[in-house]
């Protein structure tokens, strides 16, 4: 069995401890020894900027990330223009507060097909690439399971965030690789080495699939919980050149009702076993 992973490679993100402020997560994770932190938009909703990055700062932590743009899939012309926006919007707050990524949920519309959904965000990711590049923010495309297919993603394998990412050959545009979405593809394996190659992988995130899971958006596991092999995936995706941050995304309505304290020890338990 290999070498646990180093605790400073762990990286929490706000929304698995969906209770907390920024300023509580701050403090807490800091407390905690965790280094690094991947925020949501939502905890900035009423932070002026400045201050969000003096937090992170004061804390001794890192942003790895801002989560989450995208949605830029849609029937109507106006829906389009108003996600434009929106995502050069969550640019200038990833810059704000020092977060080199902005991980993308690219979006999908039922009334259309997955393949006009698919240019529609092709076409989004180029109209903001140039602003991406002047802001010094990373635009990760991140591949959703196929139940989001409808409404949430049209982008729902690696392979299809690959070629997005080799579509645009821009050290700006790559690729968020979350296992609890991707972890069924019989070619995950060889697309995570395809993504190393090309240097696309930005954003690694890890938790577990349960069985049986409750409710498919909010009853995510702990790791070490389910059924995804995530030391050997996390095996594979070193192999492929990554040395980023292990991010931790766990939303589960059952463990926002913990003590989040207690809650964050067991998480970096896990992360300790388990990655």
């Amino acid at each position: 069995m290999p070498d646990p992973l180093p605790k400073h490679r762990l990286c929490l993100h706000t929304a698995t401890t969906k209770p907390w402020s920024l300023e509580e997560c701050c403090r807490h994770y800091s407390a905690a020894g965790i280094g690094q932190v991947t925020v949501w938009r939502n905890l900035l909703e009423n932070v002026p900027l400045s201050r969000a990055r003096s937090l992170l700062a004061d804390h001794g932590l890192t942003a790895a990330a801002l989560c989450r743009g995208g949605f830029f899939a849609s029937t109507q012309a106006s829906k389009r223009q108003a996600a434009l926006a929106d995502n050069r919007r969550a640019l200038e707050q990833a810059a704000a507060i020092g977060a080199p990524t902005l991980v993308l949920v690219c979006g999908a519309d039922p009334a259309q097909s997955l393949e006009d959904s698919r240019s529609q965000i092709r076409d989004g990711i180029a109209a903001i690439l140039s602003e991406a590049e002047s802001l010094g923010v990373v635009l990760a495309i991140e591949p959703l399971h196929p139940m989001y297919a409808g409404d949430r993603s049209a982008v729902v394998t690696l392979a299809q965030a690959n070629d997005m990412a080799e579509f645009f050959a821009s050290p700006w545009a790559g690729v968020a690789l979350d296992l609890y979405h991707l972890w069924w593809d019989p070619a995950l394996e060889q697309e995570i080495e395809r993504c190393g190659k090309g240097g696309f992988l930005r954003s690694f995130h890890v938790s577990d699939w349960k069985i049986p899971t409750a409710d498919l958006l909010n009853d995510r596991g702990l790791m070490g919980e389910g059924c995804i092999p995530l030391r050997r995936l996390r095996e594979r995706v070193e192999a492929s050149g990554f040395r980023g941050p292990v991010e931790v995304e766990i939303f589960s309505t059952s463990y926002w009702k913990l003590d989040q304290e207690v809650w964050v020890r067991r998480i970096i338990d896990a992360y300790s076993r388990h990655c």
